[in-house]
């Protein structure tokens, strides 16, 4: 059994029992979360919403919250000298998938 869900203005596909790290949810780990926009729900038969599937959530919970691998931002401007390094670590939620209700 597996859903599409949306979340963070992107969508992961999810079993129960996967663990997943989507955009950060300021939620504290040991918490439940739920997520409403379930877009499909496939338990032996896909069922498609349009655009989400009515009744069906999952229910998650916080394993903890980081920070990714740092990437590396570099401009530059040829011929004027101009070069400028900047760095970025995008912060995240992991959550562990514990039920699909659908």
């Amino acid at each position: 059994m597996y859903a599409i869900i949306a979340t963070g203005g992107k969508q992961y596909k999810v079993s129960e029992g996967d663990i997943i790290n989507i955009e950060k949810l300021g939620v504290l780990a040991g918490e439940t979360v739920t997520f409403d926009q379930v877009l499909a729900v496939n338990d032996g038969n896909l069922v498609v919403g349009e655009p989400i599937v009515p009744n069906a959530t999952v229910t998650a919970s916080v394993v903890k919250e980081g920070r990714g691998k740092k990437v590396i931002v570099y401009k530059y401007k040829r011929k004027s000298g101009y070069h400028k390094k900047n760095g970025h670590r995008q912060s995240f939620t992991q959550v562990k998938i514990e039920k699909i209700n659908g």
